[in-house]
């Protein structure tokens, strides 16, 4: 196979399942490829604020000046995004030679795609001379492929209900697997301030180093400047995260928290901390993108994480009109998404997406109309989030807002040329 295309393509066609959990088969080839780090590892799983979590630990890492790898997924755009090697993608071709190797170490055990490309993905992080790894979840946590590595530091995030069908009916079962990143003995930051009891358990079952939002660690701020608190050190007067939305300073306190635990492997200054805050990025988180209309890009794609959007669009002010660009995974619960962002959105597109996986715009369109109360809304079907986004376009009014969220599918395909500028013209009155 000669490009990252081939790969990808041979990838797909290996498994029959897209997501078979289980560490057995992938940790079988990883010890074949003798996969492992020299560095210090922070792992990080939960429901929502792992991508935010990461980008802010390797901003803050970077700016005290060290070589940081973070491995993540989905990818918006192009599938190197998936590793950031010192804050940029990998190159496609750096990735050839660790998808081979993984193909020669696997024999004839089955990988799944996910399985498959996270072992390359985290070969060559390994190989680059990283000198810190930032792993984030790919699904739940304990059979999760990224979990065959052991994390010095890990972090779970907010903890809610998704993937429900692999990791259980409640906040409670879910929190079980989250914490199967945690390790003995080593450091295990709880950034969600209600985390299930099932996380503490198991932390202390097995003798983690337990370090709770609100007990071992907690903010404070006013509208201008934040401050944070830990066990054994302070800091005060920090500008909030350029990362946008209310719920960042419940990650930005994690990330404090597993920076401190971690303080003799990786000493870092305040000043890192502070212009790590201000410089991050992460495109598709509460990303808005200033024009006429506003474009908001979000890749809230559950229940959870679309009530942290409907709160940060309303802390926007006031639009005459919102018009909601939306796709969604097949399997995710629609109705209290609906229900929590339907009073804001005036005009819907539907939107169908590029994988087999996706729900129908049809059938969104459906089940929006079935449960919509907002009686002046309007929705309506485009076959690609390009195409969503345009008719938005021709019916947006230069003060409105276009928010576009749903599945990364969705806010990926609106990414593809690079980040639209909105320039829209003055509508005529309808006759």
């Amino acid at each position: 196979m000669e490009t990252l295309a081939d790969w990808l393509a041979h990838c797909e066609r290996l498994h029959s399942k897209n997501i078979e959990l289980g560490l057995e088969r992938v940790r079988e080839v990883a010890d074949r490829l003798g996969l492992a780090f020299d560095c210090p590892v922070i792992t990080v799983a939960g429901t929502n604020g792992k991508g935010s979590t990461c980008a802010m630990l390797e901003s803050i890492l970077r700016h005290a000046g060290y070589r940081t790898g973070v491995y993540s997924s989905p990818h918006l755009v192009h599938f190197e995004e998936r590793l950031r090697l010192s804050g940029a993608s990998v190159d496609a071709e750096a990735l050839l030679p660790h998808f081979a190797a993984v193909e020669s170490a696997r024999g004839s055990t089955p990988l799944t795609y996910f399985e498959f490309t996270t072992l390359a993905l985290l070969r060559c992080m390994a190989a680059s001379g990283v000198e810190v790894a930032i792993l984030e979840v790919g699904l739940g946590g304990r059979l999760d492929a990224v979990n065959i590595i052991d994390a010095d530091c890990a972090i779970v995030t907010s903890i809610d209900l998704d993937h429900m069908d692999f990791l259980g009916p409640d906040r409670e079962s879910i929190g079980f697997e989250k914490a199967g990143i945690l390790r003995a003995g080593r450091p295990a930051i709880v950034s969600d301030p209600m985390p299930p009891q099932s996380v503490i358990d198991h932390a202390r079952a097995i003798g983690a180093d337990l370090w709770r939002f609100g007990h071992d660690f907690n903010v404070s701020g006013d509208k201008q400047q934040w401050g944070w608190s830990g066990r054994n050190r302070r800091y005060s007067g920090l500008a909030y995260p350029a990362l946008r939305g209310a719920n960042q300073l419940i990650n930005a306190a994690g990330v404090l928290a597993a920076l401190e635990a971690l303080r003799q492997k990786l000493p870092i200054t305040a000043q890192a901390i502070r212009t790590g805050f201000a410089m991050v990025e992460l495109p598709g988180r509460f990303q808005i993108v200033p024009g006429q209309p506003a474009l908001v890009l979000d890749v809230a794609h559950n229940a959870h994480a679309v009530a942290a959007l409907a709160e940060n669009l309303d802390a926007m002010g006031f639009f005459p009109t919102t018009h909601a660009v939306f796709g969604l995974m097949a399997d995710k619960d629609v109705d209290p998404i609906f229900a929590r962002i339907g009073p804001l959105i005036d005009r819907w597109y539907f939107t169908d997406l590029p994988t087999p996986r996706a729900a129908k715009a049809a059938d969104l369109l459906a089940r929006w109309q079935v449960q919509n109360t907002h009686s002046d809304a309007a929705g309506q079907l485009c076959a690609t989030p390009m195409e969503a986004l345009q008719a938005a376009i021709d019916r947006a009014d230069p003060a409105d807002r276009i928010v576009v969220f749903g599945s990364f599918f969705t806010v990926g395909g609106v990414l593809e040329h690079g980040t639209p500028r909105l320039q829209a013209k003055h509508l005529l009155p309808e006759a």
